[in-house]
C-alpha cells in the first residue's frame, strides 16, 4: 500500500511540474522569435498579481546569454515598504526549438514555470508574455513609457486570450504621444 501512495504521490507531482511549462490555451508562442534581439533590458509596464512580485515597482527584467546556451534572467524591483531593492536571479531554456518563443525559467532549482511570448512587436519593442496559466502575464517594454496605441493593441491580445482588462497591475503610464 506505501508502494501505491508514493507513486500515486511521484505521479501527482510530476504532472504538477510538467503543467508549470505549459501554455494556457489559446496561446501560442510567436514565431519567428530572435533570442539575440529579445536580450537586453525590459521594464514590466503591467502584471497580474501573484505574490513574488507583490509590492515592487520599477520593475526590469534583464536578459543575457549564458555559457551553456541559455538565458541568465535577472528581474529587479524596488520595494517601497522596505525602502530597497529587490533582485532575483533566474535561468531560461527553449521549450522547443530556438524559433518559438517559448521558454521554461527557472529561480527556485530544478523548478521551472513558463515563459510563452503571446505577442511580439516586429521591432522588439514590446512583448506579452504569458506563464503557465493566464493567471500570470506581464506586458514588457524595452521604454519606460510606450506608446499609449501600442500598450492598448497588446492589452486587447490579452484580453482576447482571456485575461480581464481590470485585473492588471500598472507600473508604468503609457505614453499618449
Amino acid at each position: 500500500m506505501k508502494t501505491l501512495t508514493y507513486a500515486t504521490l511521484f505521479l501527482v507531482l510530476l504532472a504538477v511540474l510538467s503543467g508549470c511549462t505549459g501554455k494556457p490555451d489559446g496561446v501560442t508562442p510567436v514565431t519567428p522569435f530572435a533570442l539575440e534581439r529579445y536580450l537586453g533590458e525590459w521594464h514590466e509596464i503591467a502584471r497580474l498579481d501573484h505574490r513574488f512580485e507583490r509590492g515592487l515597482t520599477d520593475v526590469t527584467a534583464n536578459y543575457s546569454l549564458r555559457e551553456d546556451g541559455g538565458v541568465k534572467v535577472i528581474n529587479r524591483g524596488f520595494n517601497a515598504e522596505d525602502n530597497a531593492w529587490e533582485q532575483a536571479e533566474g535561468k531560461a531554456y527553449f521549450v522547443g526549438d530556438s524559433n518559438t518563443g517559448a521558454l521554461k525559467v527557472s529561480f527556485f532549482g530544478p523548478f521551472y514555470g513558463s515563459y510563452n511570448v503571446a505577442r511580439l512587436s516586429d521591432d522588439y519593442s514590446m512583448a506579452l508574455v504569458v506563464g503557465p496559466s493566464l493567471d500570470y502575464a506581464w506586458l514588457l517594454s524595452r521604454s519606460k513609457a510606450p506608446p499609449k496605441a501600442q500598450c492598448d493593441a497588446f492589452m486587447q491580445t490579452a484580453t482576447d486570450l482571456g485575461i480581464k482588462p481590470g485585473s492588471w497591475i500598472w507600473l508604468q503610464q503609457c505614453s499618449t504621444e
